[in-house]
């Protein structure tokens, strides 16, 4: 059995356009109704007025009085009562004596009769208008007293047929009718055009179905972990949910909606990447303390309409991946020393082979020694273990590349001397990507060179600061550089498969972030030398990150 299908709703342009044109029909029809009710008052009204005109015209006429005097007052009266309705418009004129006997009326058979109408108040000299049915049918009609030094000697009597008046009327509101006629037809024209454009914008979708977007719309918008951002065509941020504010470091929803991107603080080449017409794909990008991957996308629909912007934020991925990266250089130098290692055992082997079991020995220990002094040279001056592990790694993976590595004599870091509030994650961050810059900025120079100094200074315990220091032998950094070598993006070398430019940049928002200083100069003996100072107890409130000579 075959179940039937639920009607679906009505559009909500469709729903729409039938209130409206509901509404303007009954608009028009009331107004029409009230204009036909007004419009019978003011004609019968109209009428009365005319009516008093004509009659009291006639009763002020000299020639009037005269004829009353006369011995036969309608062979006088009649014709003239039957010219002034021709020239005035009214449907009869009557005048009688002052009992109401018809003198003058339009069927000559009523004259002599009684006139029928109330006519006291114009026998008392005042004059009164009424509808009142005649020998012509019901009529507005109005009575006044033609007077003679003050004395009543003749009454005129002047009327309209209501059915004049209404034939009037229906003239009128047959005009009115198709004036409102026109009106509706504009009307219901009007409202189809502007419901069709409804139509388009709604995707045709009835009340409920644009209730129940708009409620999936926000549940999703406050759900979702990752940043959105949507600006509209003039680039002002239209919409952005909780986990945009967030990465972003922006302030409420209300503050942020409607103002533009270029306000809204973000560093420079985030907020060129917003305000690109061209769609951005997995932008890695910098904020004060955040490592975010954008992508933005333009808003189909002919004209730009605007914006969709997505954030991810990978600061620990990208952290790990530096410790991956590192990891992978450690690997790299342990299979380089491995290599070597087999290479020297196999050398004592040969040599004890040979009966030479002394100069085994002094081979042997030889390098045991070398390897030994490095790794005390290391500690007695870096004594810290995270530092002193990278240290001892960066300097195997800079001799496979031919630079050579050194700890300064002035470094001394004592274990134990960094404050608990100092990641360690945060200082393999800066120390590693300084040092790895280094190695690739020397690498190839007479005299390939790292010179490393960590230490602390001697002041008071609150103001104490921890001093890294990475010089190199490479070509150096040209004072017009020393602001853009800490953008991402910027390098001076070859982009690689995964780009370039990051890592200064990482260094730069690690430093800002534990509220120290980064400052690159030129090194004594050439090359580049950068300088972070951090507080070993955080102050409060940022300290700002600085370029140019120390």
């Amino acid at each position: 059995m075959r179940v039937p299908a639920i009607p679906r709703p009505r559009s909500l342009a469709g729903q729409l356009f039938a209130m409206q044109a509901v509404l303007i029909a009954v608009v028009v029809a009331g107004y029409a109704l009230f204009t036909y009710v007004s419009d019978q008052r003011q004609a019968e009204d109209a009428a009365s007025r005319q009516a008093t005109a004509v009659a009291r015209s006639i009763a002020d006429t000299p020639s009037v009085r005269a004829a009353i005097h006369t011995p036969d007052p309608s062979a006088h009266l009649q014709p003239y009562a039957l010219q002034v309705m021709r020239d005035t418009g009214v449907d009869f004129v009557t005048i009688m004596n002052q009992s109401g006997i018809r003198w003058t009326h339009p069927d000559e058979k009523q004259i002599g009769k009684r006139y029928l109408g109330h006519i006291a108040d114009a026998q008392h000299g005042h004059t009164s208008s009424e509808t009142y049915t005649g020998t012509l049918g019901a009529s507005v009609r109005t009575v006044t007293p033609v007077e003679e030094n003050g004395r009543v000697i003749g009454l005129v009597s002047a009327g309209i047929r209501v059915e004049a008046i209404s034939r009037r009327v229906q003239e009128q509101v047959s005009a009115l009718f198709g004036v409102a006629a026109g009106v509706l037809l504009l009307g219901a024209v009007g409202t189809y055009v502007i419901n069709a454009r409804l139509r388009r914008h709604t995707h045709g979708m009835n009340a409920t179905e644009l209730s129940h977007v708009h409620d999936y719309h926000q549940a999703a918008l406050h759900a979702v972990r990752e940043g959105l951002l949507m600006l509209d065509g003039q680039y002002r941020v239209a919409l952005i949910n909780d986990g945009g504010r967030e990465l972003l470091g922006v302030g409420t929803e209300d503050a942020v909606v409607g103002r533009s991107v270029a306000d809204l603080g973000l560093p420079a080449p985030l907020t060129g990447a917003l305000l690109a017409s061209e769609p951005r794909v997995d932008e890695v990008h910098l904020t004060a303390d955040r490592v975010l991957v954008v992508n933005t996308s333009p808003v189909s629909g002919g004209e730009r309409r605007g914006t969709v912007v997505t954030l991810r934020d990978v600061t620990e991925l990208q952290s790990l991946m530096g410790e991956l990266d590192s990891e992978r250089g450690f690997t790299q130098a342990l299979r380089s020393q491995a290599h070597e290692a087999a290479n020297r055992l196999h050398t004592v082997v040969s040599l004890i082979e040979l009966g030479r079991a002394e100069e085994a020995v002094d081979f042997a220990t030889a390098e045991l020694e070398l390897a030994q002094a490095l790794t005390d040279q290391v500690v007695a001056a870096v004594s810290e273990p995270v530092l002193a592990a990278l240290l001892l790694g960066k300097t195997a993976q800079a001799n496979e590349r031919g630079v050579e590595l050194l700890v300064s004599p002035e470094s001394r870091l004592d274990d134990g001397v960094l404050p608990d509030d100092l990641s360690a994650r945060d200082l393999v961050t800066i120390l590693g990507n300084l040092i790895d810059n280094a190695v690739d900025a020397a690498q190839g120079s007479t005299g390939a060179r790292v010179t490393v100094t960590a230490s602390t200074d001697d002041a008071e315990e609150p103001a104490r600061t921890l001093l890294l220091r990475v010089a190199d032998t490479g070509a150096g950094v040209a004072p017009a550089h020393a602001d853009l070598v800490f953008q991402r993006g910027f390098s001076t070398k070859p982009a690689g498969p995964g780009g370039r430019g990051l890592g200064l940049a990482l260094v730069r928002q690690a430093v800002h972030r534990l509220h120290g200083t980064l400052s690159v100069a030129e090194a004594d003996g050439g090359g580049a030398q950068f300088e972070v100072r951090l507080p070993l107890r955080t102050a409060v409130g940022p300290a700002p990150v600085s370029g140019g000579d120390a």
